[in-house]
């Protein structure tokens, strides 16, 4: 089992931290918490720190695929961790499902204000890829013991900026909250390819601008330290 675990540890990560933070999102959103975006954002934060330096700290379907782009994740890694950050979000809906009266909250958008959140989860998805690729897998920013108070602080940033327009996914993961109400079936589309093309646009963007930063995919075997708290 120790063996097991020693040679999963990265998805076993990423699996517990995106766990914790659907569950933020599911008991501060639902519960009408009038601090939301500080508690998700903090979460984040610690959740970043508490384990970025095993997994890179990405709890992030679409962090992922930006560190994949970017070319510093293994196609088979970028798998492995989708599921992991998938199985850990319906564990976190299911907990907060448990623990908060979800009946009359979920999000249905239609008409404009599904274009509105397409664009405003793109967006802020694009800015949380491109501040993870730029504050935690840059040449520039070796050893930098601060990316998760930006990476946190950007989630703050956007639910407070778009929360009440979109309900703040800026995550796949996190848009499965339709399992316990936050957002319906019929609009999860929206949230899934706003995100996913953010994570993408976010790695294109940085290979773009740093063309001298861009190494080869990596198997998580042959390295230590990945994504939101890799060293280059």
């Amino acid at each position: 089992m120790r063996r097991y675990i020693a040679e999963h540890l990265e998805y076993i990560v990423e699996f517990l931290g995106t766990s914790a933070l659907v569950l933020t999102v599911g008991c501060s959103v639902l519960g009408a918490r009038p601090l939301a975006p500080l508690a998700i954002g903090g979460v984040l934060a610690v959740m970043v720190y508490a384990g970025g330096h095993i997994s890179g700290g990405h709890y992030n379907p679409a962090v992922s695929l930006a560190v994949w782009v970017r070319g510093r994740l293994a196609s088979r890694d970028l798998l492995l961790y989708w599921a992991a950050q998938l199985v850990g979000a319906l564990l976190g809906a299911v907990l907060a499902h448990f623990l908060i009266d979800t009946r009359g909250h979920a999000t249905t958008p239609t008409g404009r204000d599904a274009a509105v959140v397409l664009l405003a989860e793109f967006l802020f998805t694009f800015l949380l890829g491109y501040v993870v690729l730029n504050v935690a897998t840059s040449r520039d920013n070796e050893h930098n013991g601060f990316y998760g108070v930006a990476v946190g602080t950007t989630v703050m940033a956007g639910a407070i900026a778009v929360g009440p327009l979109t309900g703040g996914a800026f995550n796949p993961a996190v848009a499965g909250g339709w399992v316990i109400g936050l957002f319906s079936g019929s609009g999860i589309w929206l949230y899934l390819l706003a995100t996913l093309l953010a994570g993408a646009a976010a790695g294109g963007a940085f290979r773009l601008l740093n063309p001298e930063d861009v190494g080869p995919a990596r198997s998580n075997r042959s390295a230590p330290a990945r994504g939101a708290s890799e060293i280059a």
